[in-house]
């Protein structure tokens, strides 16, 4: 049985920091490239960031540039999204996605800045 399970989400305030993670089970983590994607209430889902099988291509959208950072552990069959510099802009809920000849999601994880 597929699964991605995010978590560390949660509030924080503007300028913060929070370290997103996604467990992944039931298919070859190692193989598949992994993306970060956001969706904010009464938006489309946009991607965030992405990684390689390998983890050596990473790729960011602008708005993610210079404060996100998106990293995997194959070991652990886990991808990480570690944000910094949050703004309120940065608000919605995150899914991790798993893409080879198949395409899995996980459930989302709620991210929140506000002061």
């Amino acid at each position: 049985q597929v699964q991605l399970v995010e978590s560390g989400g949660g509030l924080v305030q503007p300028g913060g920091s929070l370290r997103l993670s996604c467990a992944a089970s039931g298919f070859t983590f190692s193989t598949y490239v992994m993306k970060w994607y956001r969706q904010a209430p009464g938006k489309e889902r946009e991607l965030v960031a992405g990684i390689s099988e390998s983890g050596m291509k990473i790729s960011y959208a602008d708005s993610a540039k210079g404060r996100f950072t998106i990293s995997r552990d194959n070991a652990k069959n886990t991808v990480y999204l570690q944000m910094n510099n949050l703004k309120p802009e940065d608000t919605a809920v995150y899914f991790c996605n798993g893409v080879r000849d198949r395409s899995y999601w996980g459930q989302g994880t709620q991210v929140t800045v506000s002061s």
